[in-house]
């Protein structure tokens, strides 16, 4: 409820527009049957039909004040939920482009989708009924409570009997609910990873024929969805029928012990007949406030998992004075002493890193799979935090800069190339929103992409699929290097870029990128030493250690873990051809 409440209070006046309507639609409810009552005994008994044209004028009018609240009602909760949804994913989206890799991690892809999507849209069905019942059945209850004891008291204590019964019923739906909603968005959660993984794998699913097996883990995940949704709705479809069975028995005590009245002549037929509505009105409404209350368990599970995204603080923090400009300063990158465990490990995947780059250097890292090279360059662009140690960028901690202005220094190509759904030049443009058209071909010739590009039938305005799926990995990674080379960062970083490349276009982009890098500070992650052979200074990694530091000549010489990965990709011409640069 805290969170529903914190966004009502976003939207004040449509919430009292919403009393008001409440207001006026109880008023119509509980006058009517007053009014009719009053036409029965008065009017039609003594034959008045003066007094029964003046009261069904005046039934009239609260009618139709009664439709233009129930209007206003039904308008203003309605604005309200939705406006209160819109919030909410804007704010859940929001918040996850401040989370780390690490929240990422601890969530899931797939929960967060359930989260901003159905779990939101549960919140948003609750908030609906609680302003139209929720509010307005515990008016309507107590009005009419006082209305039915002023009417009749014995009547009115032969109605109150049903009451436990009614109360009872919403107790245990409401036990029984709790528990089965909870699973069935666990259970989503799972539906939502194994689609997702088996879209965006339908290749290797095919390729292995396991479509018949990933057919059945969707069936049988789906199908204990479908288990606990029908418990669940069968849970929650028992409280009508046995609401309005209570309310018929209670309607035949009241008729048994009312005739006995009207005979005595301690009860006219009009105010019987008003009773009846008030009866109605008090329990249906005490079944529609039911409602509400079999709804919040499920609202509830919602709201919590909504609460444990907007209330997680991120691990990786922007600092609220962040620097964000260095100066004048030449570009330069330092580690020292850097020490690095992932926030649920505690064992050390970096240790002990020194190395130092200055402008015009370029730097790469090599080792087996593992060795944590993706990781140390990911502590440069802050996506995780050092353990102990420090990252120096242009002579200031990393951590003391304003994420922004960290991050725009950088020119990031990702071990994995991802396009986004749009334009090719919209997606090279995404390094640099307001490119000019010359600085994005320029970016692109330069990534030796622009030969494919030209080569579509719309050029530059081609549409890529979501994912760049509509084009091979090696146009995906020529692409990325471009998006970042229209940048013209200080600090270029290709995570392992240049993998699904063959070698031709390979040289033809590094030879390319000295052109433009010499002003700049390049960082290399490689598994291949042709990428890297003419690198200034070429870091060897070895289980989160650097264990050889130089030139390809130096490391072919001290280095004999670089000297077995040279063995192992290198024939023996080039091994000489190598060792002569």
């Amino acid at each position: 409820m805290k969170l529903i409440i914190k966004y009502i209070k976003k939207h004040k006046l449509l919430f009292v527009l919403n009393l008001v309507g409440i207001l006026a639609f109880t008023l119509t409810e509980l006058g009517i049957p007053t009014i009719m009552a009053n036409m029965i005994n008065e009017g039609v008994s003594s034959k008045d039909f003066g007094f029964i044209k003046s009261q069904g004028f005046m039934l009239l009018m609260i009618a139709v004040v009664g439709g233009l609240g129930s209007i206003l009602m039904s308008y203003t909760s309605s604005r309200i939920a939705s406006r209160m949804t819109r919030d909410i994913r804007l704010d859940m989206f929001k918040k996850s482009q401040e989370f780390s890799h690490s929240e990422y991690n601890e969530f899931g892809v797939s929960s967060m989708i359930t989260r901003v999507s159905g779990d939101v849209y549960q919140l948003q069905l609750f908030t609906q009924m609680l302003l139209r019942m929720g509010l307005n059945s515990p008016i309507m209850i107590v009005a009419s409570a006082f209305i039915i004891l002023n009417t009749n008291t014995t009547l009115a204590l032969v109605m109150s009997l049903s009451i436990p019964f009614i109360l009872l019923v919403v107790f245990m739906v409401g036990k029984l609910s709790g528990p089965l909603s909870r699973k069935q968005q666990s259970l989503m959660d799972i539906l939502n990873r194994i689609t997702r993984e088996n879209i965006t794998g339908v290749r290797v699913i095919r390729a292995f024929r396991k479509d018949k097996d990933e057919t059945h883990r969707f069936s049988m995940t789906n199908k204990e969805y479908s288990e606990v949704s029908k418990k669940l709705f069968r849970v929650m479809s028992r409280a009508e029928p046995m609401f309005f069975f209570i309310l018929n028995v209670s309607s035949l005590l009241i008729a048994f012990f009312a005739s006995n009245m009207i005979q005595a002549g301690n009860l006219e037929v009009g105010t019987l007949v008003a009773f009846f509505e008030y009866q109605f009105q008090a329990l249906f409404s005490l079944l529609l406030f039911s409602i509400v209350f079999i709804m919040y368990p499920r609202a509830a599970v919602s709201a919590r998992r909504i609460s444990e995204v907007l209330d997680t603080v991120p691990l990786i923090q922007n600092p609220e004075n962040g620097i964000k400009d260095s100066g004048d300063v030449a570009p330069s990158v330092v580690f020292e002493n850097v020490d690095f465990a992932y926030p649920d490990s505690e064992a050390k995947v970096l240790t002990n890193i020194n190395l130092s780059a200055k402008v015009g250097d370029t730097v790469a890292f090599i080792g087996s799979t593992g060795s944590g090279k993706s990781t140390l360059i990911n502590l440069m662009v802050r996506f995780y935090d050092v353990t102990s140690g420090r990252v120096l960028v242009d002579g200031i901690d990393v951590r003391d800069y304003d994420l922004y202005a960290l991050r725009d220094k950088i020119g990031f190509i990702p071990q994995k190339a991802l396009l986004f759904s749009g334009s090719i030049s919209e997606n090279i443009r995404y390094g640099k929103e307001h490119a000019l058209d010359n600085e994005v071909q320029d970016s692109a010739y330069l990534a030796s992409a622009d030969a494919f590009i030209q080569a579509k039938p719309h050029k530059y305005d081609e549409w890529l699929s979501e994912g760049g799926s509509n084009v091979s990995g090696g146009q995906k990674q020529r692409l990325s290097i471009a998006r970042a080379l229209v940048r013209r960062p200080e600090i270029y970083i290709f995570d392992d870029s240049f993998s699904a490349l063959d070698y031709k276009t390979d040289a033809l982009i590094r030879k390319n990128l000295k052109k433009i890098t010499k002003d700049s500070i390049t960082f290399v992650v490689a598994q291949r030493i042709s990428s890297i052979v003419d690198s200034d200074t070429i870091v060897v990694m070895n289980e989160g250690e650097i264990v050889g530091m130089g030139t390809h000549l130096e490391l072919m010489k001290t280095c004999p873990i670089y000297i077995e990965i040279a063995q192992s990709q290198l024939s023996e011409k080039e091994m000489a051809q190598y060792e002569n640069i």
